[in-house]
């Protein structure tokens, strides 16, 4: 099921608290979500306290000059893998000092898919001061569908972050 723009303002107000109390930021680097993670963050009144800001990164020099993501990293891999969202998540979360930061870059569609990368294909970073993890899902449907269903995925996995540090730590 795709998140409606309720579920993603939910989402984001739980984030919101969640930052609140842990006295945290959090910044993104995207490419297939357009702006679409940090326009659902700062939807939320008062997120100035929390989000400090975003890069919208979407062709490859973009990243490489906005980010700091190396050529060979790009050409190795592609701008849709797992090596290039986990740099583009702690640059992210460098450039802003912030303690966390979440980075997409995906094949959306309805074009541009491979049998390796097929149309739905998204990979995602968060990043901490304890790491960086890494994520990679196929979304089903048309273009917007799929971008939601990324923006709804990056935001859930921040306030399971942030919730996870507060419970350990």
């Amino acid at each position: 099921m795709t998140a409606d723009d309720r579920d993603l303002e939910a989402l984001a107000l739980r984030l919101g608290r969640a930052l609140l109390v842990r006295g945290w930021r959090v910044a993104t680097a995207e490419s297939c979500t357009g702006g679409w993670i940090a326009k659902t963050l700062t939807d939320v009144p008062g997120s100035s306290q929390w989000f400090d800001g975003g890069v919208v990164s979407y062709s490859n020099s973009a990243k490489t000059n906005l980010l700091g993501v190396g050529q060979e990293l790009l050409e190795q891999h592609g701008a849709v893998s797992e090596p290039v969202v986990r740099a583009m998540a702690n640059a992210a979360r460098e450039r802003f000092h912030t303690e966390l930061a979440v980075a997409v870059s995906g094949i959306a569609g309805p074009e541009g898919g491979t049998p390796d990368k097929p149309v739905g294909t998204v990979c995602f970073a968060w990043a901490t001061s304890t790491g960086t993890g890494v994520a990679r899902r196929l979304f089903a449907g048309d273009r917007e569908s799929v971008r939601r269903q990324s923006v709804a995925f990056a935001v859930e996995r921040l306030v399971d972050l942030v919730w996870r540090d507060e419970r350990t730590g």
